[in-house]
């Protein structure tokens, strides 16, 4: 192949884009350059259709290479290993907008691989991922319907910023990922702060002009340069079958749609025993291969006719499969404190989908070290969204986490976010696990419910519910219609999941998956709309059941106590080699944490624990003044006098002639070593030593006439005291 290689600006930067130098056995391969940001893309597939499959075998992956930004992997092994959630994500952000264009009957194992080579810590790799693959795809002999293009869009004091870097994000209110064709938007992908429908289409219209200039880019690029793509080879079911199948399939579809939704899976499964039969019987002198293939494909007749009826009924008669009207939701029912012993939990059900929310609160050492390409960080939120088999009624094995759930889990961990308190408002690490226990459609918004109950349940101070809704879409010949609150039925044989959460003030998150080509600024517009009245409905509901968060946490929820101390007291509470902090720990049960602000975070089961943890490094913080009282021990004893700590490493002196009003002979008369006092300052010198009273806390006796205080360098015992360090 020859090296091609062209460039476009785009939004100030030059995007870069050469193939035919790295990776030349691939089909299609390309790099695309954005500042120092580096991908290369490449796609492949195998040359027959695998055996034996009604689905087509896409496979996208996503890696970052740490040596791109000059990093080596964290771990004992010390090499990029499985994928992160991050790479998953970023893999899907590629997978949904190009699995549309493949054609129906295309079944070639097809692999997409994306590596991040280079990272300049400014630009994200993931959308150029998008666009490399879409030129990979084009130059190939693949068969695929593109191209497309795909960028990040922000929004900063009501401008919309094209491919903004990781610092204006950081000011922006919205982080969309938006992915299109020439006339139309094919997937979407959002997390935002209480953006306006509004708003939000003015981002998606200005992008959408951006995106068309990348499509021409590309068709420019590919000339000369594409291979000849494959034909697909369309499998057709035999005329003399369908004439046989078709009445009795027909026939029966009428039957099941007047039943129940709940039992039409299994009068669907029997009439696909029935059909087989009939099938077997009717034409049992063909060979078993040929036989095999004229059952296959007559269960596809019947899924096919399955389909379409549910299209039509949707398209023309406006009629849903669960009788309800197309902008109905279903039945909600919400209830707390479903789990005993957990900090705050909350179960939501919609329809025959059910999420059960369970909030946990943690301390500092609960915090998820992310070890990433661009930036290391901890993570003090994370939402996990579990789907196990049983939620639909299956037997599957369970095998760790599928990309589905992490991808379901990111959004619905994205939608909660912004409500969130900050970590120095409120210093818990806050995890959130959603487990569907039933699904039939829209399990991922169930969650988002689940969750903001949760939260409000366990008392985190959340600024207001969050909900969401999805949006379903027929697009028959000319018709579109669209719904609200889909059913997995609606969702499989449907063109659209179109999934919106957010506060009654505005959208938090968006996620668009599609099956046809793309979505008009028009349809859009409709879709939003329709979703933010299925939102605020639900919103309604939700603040009925809990509309403020509870006042106090969880009786079982770590107890934080959060101290803000002069970062110069920093050393005074950890002490030589850690002494004071690990002996406050020991001492308390407790964590204490400190960041270099001289923020110092409490932390333990017990709020008892906590209280004296924080007394004690009050003490050790604050510089003593005449007239306080704190409680001390014993810790040295002399003829003149008893030494007491009041804080760590620090200690005071309680002349014998303080220790009572009578006359004491000797100290042990009335204090012992480890003996715990409460005493009174009643001196602090030029050189910070510190004389305290025990007899200043006690009632004179009557007639009490305080003796003439002697001259303190004239007394040798008291000028042989031994000062002590106050700077451990």
């Amino acid at each position: 192949m020859s090296i091609k290689k062209s460039s476009i600006d785009i939004a100030g930067k030059k995007l870069t884009v050469e193939t035919g130098v790295l990776a030349k056995q691939s089909s299609g391969a390309v790099t695309v350059r954005y500042g120092d940001t580096l991908v290369l893309c490449t796609a492949n597939s195998a040359s027959e259709p695998k055996d034996g499959i009604n689905f087509f075998p896409l496979q996208v992956e996503y890696r970052e290479k740490f040596y791109g930004a000059g990093k080596i992997p964290g771990g004992y092994f010390k090499r990029e290993a499985r994928p992160s959630e991050k790479e998953i994500l970023s893999a899907r952000l590629t997978d949904r907008p190009i699995r549309p264009l493949f054609p129906k009957d295309f079944k070639c194992e097809t692999q997409v691989i994306i590596n991040l080579l280079s990272s300049d810590q400014e630009n994200p790799g993931d959308i150029l991922g998008t666009l490399g693959a879409s030129i990979a795809l084009m130059i190939s002999d693949i068969p695929w319907n593109g191209p497309i293009a795909s960028l990040r869009l922000g929004f900063i004091d009501g401008k919309t910023i094209v491919n903004p870097t990781f610092e204006e994000l950081e000011k922006s209110t919205l982080d969309l990922v938006m992915t299109g064709t020439s006339d139309s938007i094919i997937m979407m992908e959002a997390e935002s702060k209480e953006i306006s429908e509004e708003d939000l289409l003015t981002v998606v219209q200005y992008g959408h002009e951006v995106i068309k200039d990348l499509i021409d880019f590309q068709i420019d690029f590919i000339k000369d340069i594409a291979k000849e793509k494959r034909v697909v080879e369309t499998d057709e079911i035999e005329k003399e079958l369908i004439t046989f199948i078709k009445p009795k399939v027909t026939k029966e579809l009428k039957i099941i749609f007047k039943d129940s939704p709940d039992k039409r899976r299994t009068l669907i499964s029997k009439l696909k025993e029935s059909i087989s039969n009939d099938v077997k019987d009717k034409f049992s002198d063909l060979d078993s291969d040929q036989l095999k293939k004229y059952i296959k494909n007559s269960i596809s007749f019947i899924d096919d006719s399955f389909k379409n009826e549910i299209r039509r009924l949707l398209s023309e008669d406006n009629v849903r499969s669960d009788g309800r009207n197309l902008d109905e939701i279903r039945p909600i029912s919400m209830n707390q404190n479903i789990i005993p012993r957990s900090h705050g939990s909350a179960l939501f059900t919609r329809g025959q989908t059910q999420s059960l929310g369970v909030v946990t609160l943690g301390t500092k050492s609960d915090e998820q070290f992310i070890d990433d390409l661009e930036q290391d960080f901890k993570k003090t939120y994370m939402l996990h969204y579990n789907f196990p088999p049983f939620s639909v009624g299956e037997v599957g094995r369970m095998m760790g986490v599928s990309r589905r759930e992490v991808g379901h889990g990111n959004l619905a961990e994205r939608a909660l976010r912004y409500v969130l308190p900050s970590h120095k408002d409120f210093p818990y690490t806050v995890r959130i696990v959603s487990e569907i226990l039933e699904s039939n459609g829209s399990s991922s918004m169930a969650t988002i419910c689940s969750g903001s109950l949760a939260l409000m349940n366990a008392g985190v101070p959340i600024k207001s519910h969050v909900a969401g809704i999805s949006v379903g879409l027929i697009q028959n010949k000319n018709k579109s219609v669209t719904f609200i609150d889909i059913l997995g039925s609606e969702d499989h044989y449907g063109d659209m999941d179109f999934k919106i959460a957010g506060t009654k003030e505005g959208i938090t998150a968006i996620q668009v998956d599609l099956k046809i080509s793309g979505l008009s600024i028009d349809l859009i517009k409709e879709t939003l709309d329709k979703a933010k009245i299925g939102r605020l409905h639900i919103l309604e509901l939700m603040n009925n059941e809990i509309q403020n968060p509870n006042e106090n946490l969880s009786i079982h929820a770590p107890k934080i106590e959060q101290i803000q101390v002069d970062p110069s007291k920093i050393g005074a509470i950890i002490g030589p080699s850690g002494k004071t902090i690990k002996a406050i720990q020991s001492d308390y049960e407790c964590d204490v944490e400190i960041d270099d602000s001289g923020i110092v975070i409490i932390s333990s089961k017990n709020q008892q624990n906590n209280t004296k943890a924080k007394n004690i490094i009050e003490s050790i913080i604050r510089d003593p003044e005449v007239g306080m009282i704190f409680e001390g021990e014993v810790k040295r004893i002399m003829n003149f006098g008893a030494f007491i700590e009041f804080s760590p490493g620090r200690e005071a002196l309680c002349h014998i002639s303080e220790l009572a009003y009578q006359r004491t002979n000797k100290v042990e008369d009335v204090l012992n070593i480890g003996d715990k006092v409460k005493v009174k300052i009643i001196n602090v010198d030029d050189m910070k030593r510190i004389d305290v009273s025990l007899k200043a806390l006690e009632k004179p006796p009557e007639g009490w006439v305080e003796p003439p205080k002697k001259d303190k360098k004239k007394n040798q015992n008291f000028g042989n005291r031994r000062k002590p360090n106050f700077n451990k």
